[in-house]
């Protein structure tokens, strides 16, 4: 609701309040004429009526409720946010003076909490900051762009690790990295991006594409779950008895908002999505091909790896053979020659670190930072940043994380004294 840029305002109403009592509606009005808007856009009637209205009306620029009216302002505030459009500021007014729902009111979104009996200079300035917020710039305007890496990760055929793959590597992006991720799992009905973190994935991803036209910074910040300081998720558990009923766009729209909001993006795409909305990879810099040793990961990535030369010859791929065995069915040179590129890394199987994972409910480079494949995985974040960013610094790692053995010594320290120490006999 307090959204800190310019929101469409061409069809939608400066002003509107909803308010419970007649002795503050005679200190507001007269401030809003003052402003320059119509009295009449002071109703009588608080939260409930707000919602209400509009549930079934375009929502204004700057909105004051009452909630004076509410036995639980903060799930009634949630109520609001259901019905109201992205862009609108919303000014709380109320009579309970609790610094801790002030601060939770904020927290939610509101704009500012003004406490009852209201004044007009308190009023006024109030609705002086919300206008204000509409002539801000809007956040990074001016301001030279920042680097983003989108990857898309796709596996061969189901179950060969693609979805690991990208969740160890978001996470390994947003808490070793330290870098603001996005995590998108476009399965909508069997993703397990959220569930691999143990988090509910929500409706986040379902609201986006029934209604694409809402999907902005605000929405985003709604609607995604936080799997820590950096890592932000939008995943769904969709009903299976609800095809999938869209034409791409939101998931384009999706794209974009989070290019202006973090510096990696981590798509978790299942295969049949590049047939169905090929233009998806259209601003994908990285495609992480996940594959194994057999002849049916072979022939598919032979396919995928054509489809992309003809369809997003801009995205460079990234071949990972998953779950390598010594008993494969092909050997890794056989399956090079077989699709005519090189195998990037390979990864190890390794069943019991899998379950480890599953059963702490994080990511695979998380529960087994010791592990080979852990190790490979971020093998494969390392080339992911280079292509994306070649004249990019190598990023660093986050405070706590683990650094090599020798880094723990001070090796010009010991040089010198080696040179200082007399010589032996």
């Amino acid at each position: 609701m307090n959204a800190p840029w310019k929101a469409g305002q061409g069809n939608r109403d400066s002003f509107a309040a909803y308010i419970c009592d007649d002795t503050t509606l005679d200190v507001l009005r007269p401030v809003v004429v003052e402003m320059g808007w119509q009295p009449e856009k002071c109703n009588k009637g608080g939260l409930r009526n707000a919602v209400q209205s509009l549930a079934v009306s375009a929502s204004p620029n700057i909105l004051i409720v009452d909630l004076s009216e509410c036995g639980d302002p903060l799930n009634d505030i949630n109520a609001l946010a259901e019905v109201c459009e992205p862009g609108t500021v919303v000014i709380a007014i109320g009579q309970v003076n609790d610094v801790r729902l002030y601060r939770d009111l904020l927290a939610s979104g509101i704009h500012d909490y003004l406490l009852k009996p209201l004044s007009s200079g308190q009023v006024r300035d109030a609705l002086s900051e919300a206008q204000a917020v509409f002539s801000a710039p809007k956040a990074g305007e001016g301001e030279v762009a920042k680097r983003h890496i989108s990857t898309a990760i796709v596996g061969t055929r189901g179950g060969v690790g693609a979805s690991t793959l990208a969740t160890s590597l978001a996470w390994h992006f947003s808490q070793d990295k330290s870098l603001p991720t996005a995590l998108l799992d476009l399965d909508v009905h069997f993703g397990t991006g959220a569930l691999a973190l143990d988090l509910e994935p929500g409706r986040g991803l379902t609201d986006a594409i029934d209604n694409p036209g809402r999907i902005d910074g605000l929405f985003l910040e709604r609607a995604m779950i936080r799997a820590n300081d950096n890592l932000a998720i939008l995943s769904a558990e969709a009903p299976i008895a609800h095809p999938l009923m869209t034409d791409g766009a939101a998931f384009v729209q999706l794209e974009e908002e989070f290019r202006q909001s973090f510096e990696m993006t981590v798509i978790d795409m299942p295969r049949n999505m590049l047939i169905n909305f090929p233009h998806l990879l259209s601003d994908v810099n990285v495609m992480v091909l996940a594959t194994e040793f057999t002849l049916a990961g072979a022939r598919d990535a032979i396919r995928i790896l054509s489809w992309l030369k003809t369809n997003a010859a801009q995205v460079q791929p990234i071949v990972v053979a998953n779950k390598a065995q010594p008993n494969a069915e092909i050997s890794k040179s056989e399956f090079e020659a077989s699709i005519e590129c090189g195998v990037d890394v390979v990864l190890p199987y390794d069943a019991k670190a899998a379950v480890t994972a599953a059963k702490l409910g994080q990511p695979f480079i998380e529960a087994n930072r010791s592990h080979k494949m852990s190790s490979g995985i971020k093998d494969i974040a390392a080339q992911i940043i280079k292509v994306g960013d070649p004249e990019a610094e190598p990023a660093t790692e986050a405070p706590g994380a683990k650094g090599s053995l020798l880094g723990k010594f001070d090796l010009k320290g010991l040089l010198a004294k080696k040179e200082k120490a007399p010589e032996s006999a």
